[in-house]
Formats: C-alpha cells, structure tokens, sequence
C-alpha cells in the first residue's frame, strides 16, 4: 500500500526545488507524479496526491507572502 502523505510531502519537495517540474505540474501533474514515485498509480490515488500537493504548494506560496508582509510592516 502507497503511504500518500509521504508521496505527497516527496512531490511537494521535488515540484519546490525544481521550477521546471512546477510548470510541468501544473500542466501534467499525473506525469509529474508518476515520474518522481517511479509507479503507475491508480486514478483516485493519484487525483488525492495532485489535490494535496497542490494544497502544500499553495500553503507553501502563502506562507512565503506572509513572511514578506511581516519584513514590510516591522
């Protein structure tokens, strides 16, 4: 059985680090997915781990601007 959060957290890693796999994300994130775990996963598998590590970048992204926000406001 395929630990989901685990994958989730290694494609948020990888997609962060690497812009050209982000873009590639965004346009074929079941490629992207497939190709950092390495296994063909079924559909439903696959739709849980694009929502969470679309949902870890976002969290990511909006951690980053509230950093930011704190530097302009001190």
């Amino acid at each position: 059985m395929v630990d989901i959060k685990n994958q989730i957290n290694k494609i948020v890693e990888e997609v962060s680090k690497n812009p050209n796999m982000k873009e590639q994300f965004e346009k074929e994130p079941v490629k992207v997915i497939e190709k950092i775990i390495g296994v063909d996963l079924p559909d439903d598998m696959v739709l849980k781990i694009i929502d969470g590590v679309k949902a870890n970048l976002t969290i990511n992204n909006v951690s980053k601007v509230t950093d930011v926000l704190k530097g302009v406001f001190k």
